[in-house]
């Protein structure tokens, strides 16, 4: 039913291992490319957002409150453990928010 789409190429042709468009419904096969598109788009982002903090830091205060600068961050996953918790948790309303 896809082996037209976008993508498809030889010699694989429409390739699916797990047979999840199986059933030839059009709507989900759309959904979830556009799901796809959105978290690869996310990746992306995500892999340039461990890159940056290796050459540029924002001036300023992450948190004035607790005299927190963003160059006392360390890098990576590591920073993940040294924002306040507030700051957490206004990161994932913002995540939910934007999903």
């Amino acid at each position: 039913a896809f082996e037209n789409e976008l993508g498809v190429q030889s010699p694989v042709g429409f390739w699916d291992p797990l047979g999840l468009s199986a059933d030839g419904d059009a709507a989900v096969f759309r959904r979830r490319r556009i799901s796809e598109l959105k978290h690869g788009r996310i990746s992306m982002l995500a892999a340039i957002g461990y890159i940056v903090p290796e050459s540029y830091r924002f001036p300023g205060y992450l948190s004035p409150s607790q005299d927190l600068t963003f160059s006392d961050m360390p890098h990576g996953l590591a920073a993940i453990s040294k924002v306040p918790f507030a700051g957490l948790v206004q990161f994932f309303i913002f995540i939910g928010f934007i999903e």
